[in-house]
């Protein structure tokens, strides 16, 4: 129907019908135009990208695998390392310990080599003193010998031979010693 007033036309029962079921052969047409367009869409574009994803996917899982044997790597690493630093701490303290008792040791010996040194420079010393004192008596002696000789000589006005000097000196020094 047409309104000659308004210039608008209505649309009939048949153009409705016709409108809201569309041709047959042109809704194949669009159907097998769509399932084409969708093959194409999956064949070139969702299993490319799908692919894409799953390497992605992957290579996101092997990193975090990868890094998980790292970590424990890094952390039998460190255990290792802490071992190896508390060994050389032990070795370096038995170390400085050994050089300790090896420097008191020489210390000892070289006191020992000391003592010993002055002991010996005692001995020595002593032997001297005796070996003088020993040898100012004979000095003595001797002086005093000569001094009873020459008294003897004066007091008896006369000559004596050796065998008399030499027992009236040694008479003299024995009553001097006592």
């Amino acid at each position: 129907m047409i309104y000659e007033d308004t210039g608008i036309t209505l649309p009939t029962s048949d153009d409705f019908v016709s409108k809201l079921i569309p041709n047959w052969i042109s809704f194949v047409a669009q159907l097998a135009a769509l399932l084409v367009l969708i093959a194409v869409v999956i064949f070139f574009a969702y299993k490319p990208v799908k692919k894409i994803i799953t390497q992605r996917q992957e290579y996101i899982e092997n990193n975090i695998k990868q890094s998980e044997a790292d970590k424990l790597i890094a952390a039998q690493n460190a255990k290792q390392s802490e071992e190896m630093v508390i060994a050389s701490q032990k070795k370096a303290d038995q170390l400085v310990e050994d050089a300790r008792k090896a420097s008191l040791d020489e210390r000892n010996r070289m006191v020992d080599e000391t003592n010993q040194l002055i002991a010996k420079m005692k001995d020595d010393a002593q032997k001297d003193i005796e070996q003088a004192t020993l040898d100012a008596k004979d000095a003595i002696r001797k002086e005093m010998i000569d001094l009873a000789l020459s008294a003897s000589s004066e007091i008896l006005k006369r000559e004596v031979n050796e065998k008399d000097n030499a027992r009236i000196a040694e008479d003299f020094i024995r009553s001097i010693e006592d």
